[in-house]
């Protein structure tokens, strides 16, 4: 189907997506929306970026329009993607609507999700962390829920959600259409959709591995020592907004210090964070106080800000799969982007993984040719005029501070 209007849907929720501009579904919208407003279960996968939140979203809203009696439970392995959702749902509810919706997640104040939930909402989005604490605090009932969203399943997995997972599940009642998606399908999935899907529908658009064709990918071979240096002629050399990854929560501080202290704007985002310094900050990145934002994984999934134009892996991810949601933060909606990573002689092991998930077929990685610098893809420190510049002045000053 090439239009929303096709489908079928209820006027009011038409009207609503007009407004916010879904003008043509996305292939993962096209394949999944009608079989979910059959009824079917789905087994999704699509790049990230992809318009997933509406493939679950406008089917789950048609449920409820649909059924008075219906209610809705959506689960996200984060914070953030689980706001994003709850607010795409409402935007989509319309502002007029009557159907009460509850936000549940870790980090948030408790009253207000006991206010939420007093008012028996029929939408549901949170994390399974969060969730459980209502279920076993009984302020949480699901045994009106006959439409279940399993969001970024592997990244839920991944996180060690599972036990959460199978005991949330076990509230809802046993006909209850779900939804799956995932960005991967490895077995332990695959397991877990025989375990609560009935009959699911394979709905797979594009190679879940290969990043979307318009993010430029390059990678730049540095050792340690010149991997800050590097870091900073590449922010000189960019323009627009730029999400830099690094892999601990203390090394996100550390590093939006330096920079802002190098003059950049920059500020950092991680799991420690209460969630309302959690939202300020991507609050403020998104209207551009900042240029630079500083992450580890925790932004990775879920994470949609259309302005980011530069990702840049200072340090790669440990698993190899959540290259392509790193990545997949830029190019959103058809735009283009650009995504560097800095590869130092440690990180090899990592970065042939990388390359193995994005070129199954290939006889053998280019970085795994290290004496042979025609194979390598990435730019070389010698081909970078302004990193020798920046050297040859650091060495100036320490030869002034030396005469002196």
């Amino acid at each position: 189907m090439t239009t929303f209007k096709e489908m079928g849907l209820p006027e009011s929720l038409t009207h609503t997506l007009q407004h916010m501009q879904f003008n043509e579904p996305t292939p993962i919208q096209s394949e999944a929306i009608p079989l979910a407003l059959q009824g079917k279960d789905i087994l999704g996968s699509a790049q990230t970026g992809t318009g997933k939140t509406g493939a679950f979203g406008i089917p789950l809203i048609v449920r409820l329009l649909s059924n008075p009696r219906s209610a809705a439970l959506v689960m996200t392995p984060t914070r953030e993607l689980a706001t994003q959702v709850i607010n795409h749902l409402q935007a989509m509810l319309g502002k007029r609507s009557k159907i009460k919706s509850a936000l549940l997640i870790g980090g948030a104040p408790m009253p207000k999700q006991l206010t939420q939930l007093r008012n028996r909402p029929r939408v549901i989005v949170g994390t399974p962390g969060r969730i459980n604490d209502h279920l076993k605090r009984g302020s949480l009932s699901l045994q009106d829920t006959d439409f279940l969203v399993l969001d970024e399943t592997d990244r839920m997995l991944d996180m060690g959600f599972t036990i959460q997972i199978e005991n949330i599940v076990k509230y809802i009642p046993t006909k209850c259409q779900t939804l799956l998606f995932s960005a991967t399908l490895p077995k332990n999935i695959i397991r877990i959709a025989e375990k609560y899907l009935d009959n699911p529908v394979r709905v797979a658009i594009d190679e879940t591995f290969s990043p979307a064709d318009n993010i430029k990918q390059d990678n730049l071979r540095v050792s340690e020592g010149e991997k800050y240096p590097s870091l900073l002629t590449q922010l000189d050399e960019r323009q627009g907004s730029v999400l830099v990854f690094v892999k601990t929560k203390y090394g996100t501080e550390r590093m939006a210090k330096r920079l802002s202290k190098e003059g950049h704007s920059a500020n950092a985002i991680h799991g420690d964070l209460r969630q309302n310094k959690r939202d300020r900050v991507l609050a403020a990145f998104r209207s551009r106080k900042y240029r630079i934002l500083v992450a580890t994984d925790v932004a990775a999934r879920g994470l949609d800000i259309p302005h980011i134009e530069h990702v840049i892996n200072y340090d790669l991810p440990q698993c190899a799969e959540d290259y392509i949601h790193r990545i997949g933060r830029t190019a959103r909606a058809g735009a283009e982007g650009k995504a560097l990573s800095l590869v130092t002689p440690a990180d090899r092991g990592k970065w042939n993984a990388i390359d193995r998930l994005l070129n199954p077929d290939a006889e053998r990685s280019e970085i795994e040719r290290p004496t042979n610098k025609k194979h390598f893809k990435g730019k070389r420190k010698s081909d970078n005029a302004s990193f020798h510049k920046r050297k040859r002045n650091k060495k100036r000053v320490l030869s002034k501070k030396r005469a002196a």
